[in-house]
């Protein structure tokens, strides 16, 4: 017997913000190296918004949405993909692709921070015993000498912190907040509002600006896979999960893109693995298993 439709989308969209965004980290490390960082976001953002507005029209897509919903959206692709995204780029240049992966897995845990904080939820055991776990692992994380002592390291492992509390609040915001009825749209919307305010941003700190064309083969060719997929199917997916299925179930991504990006970042870029990485990643990961083991906080009913 076939899966019923909404169950396959469901099922292929994990398959987009596990496997596709985990490969993101490594893809993105490869053009900023060549590329300023704000000024990166800003291209992708902007051609992905321009494509996904274009394959609309084709599908015959309304584009119109409320004011409400406009506004909306921008918040949301602020908090994603100005801050979220773009800052945690810029941090990609003082730590490992793999180890900004690793921090990011701590979502989970922000998450259910903040639904306690927002909602008042009770948090349970076994999600105290999760929060008490990732702790740990961060600490083994961070602790470690050959990243204490890289230059700039530290500010690095801050600014990605405080991009993981963006995404974390943006995906409590889209969960709860008015949107267009159109998933693709909403996300041409987040992206082409980000993509503006990034170009807008980069040219005030005064980003050097390279023509594409003088981009390495290999930088091209990691934009072109981040704007197609990383961007248009990826962030769709997470935008169409954030409406079907609980938050805490979408910030499980942390489990696999961890393991795809440190796979990828010493396969592709010969990053160092360390053991203590891997013992902090085993401890870090069973904290967020155990938050997400059992249903701490019932999904909030989405009216349809």
């Amino acid at each position: 017997m076939s899966l019923p439709r909404k169950t396959m989308l469901i099922i292929l969209a994990f398959f987009a913000i596990y496997v596709i965004w985990g490969s993101t980290y490594l893809l993105n490390k490869i053009v900023v190296t060549e590329v300023a960082p704000l000024y990166l976001a800003s291209i992708r953002f902007t051609a992905a918004s321009i494509l996904i507005f274009i394959i609309a029209k084709i599908l015959q897509l309304n584009l119109a949405i409320s004011k409400r919903q406009f506004l909306n959206n921008i918040f949301a692709g602020f908090l994603f993909l100005v801050y979220g995204n773009g800052v945690f780029v810029w941090a990609l240049r003082y730590v490992d692709s793999g180890f900004g992966a690793l921090e990011a897995s701590i979502q989970p845990l922000m998450v259910l921070a903040l639904m306690r904080m927002i909602d008042g939820k009770k948090i349970k055991t076994s999600s105290i015993i999760g929060i008490s776990l990732g702790i740990i692992g961060m600490y083994l994380l961070v602790s470690q000498q050959q990243l204490t002592y890289q230059e700039n390291s530290l500010i690095g492992i801050i600014m990605i912190f405080t991009c993981v509390i963006s995404w974390s609040f943006g995906s409590l915001f889209v969960a709860r907040a008015e949107l267009g009825p159109s998933y693709f749209v909403n996300t041409g919307y987040q992206m082409l509002s980000s993509g503006i305010l990034l170009s807008l941003i980069s040219l005030l700190l005064g980003e050097t600006w390279l023509s594409p064309l003088q981009w390495s083969g290999s930088a091209q060719l990691s934009m072109g896979l981040l704007i197609i997929f990383g961007s248009i199917v990826a962030f769709t997916a997470f935008n169409f999960l954030l409406k079907e299925v609980s938050t805490e179930k979408v910030s499980t991504s942390a489990y696999v893109n961890p393991v795809i990006a440190l796979i990828l970042g010493w396969y592709v870029l010969d990053e160092h693995i360390t053991m203590q990485s891997i013992i902090a990643a085993i401890i870090l990961l069973t904290g967020v298993y155990f938050i997400n083991s059992k249903r701490t906080i019932k999904p909030r009913m989405h009216g349809r």
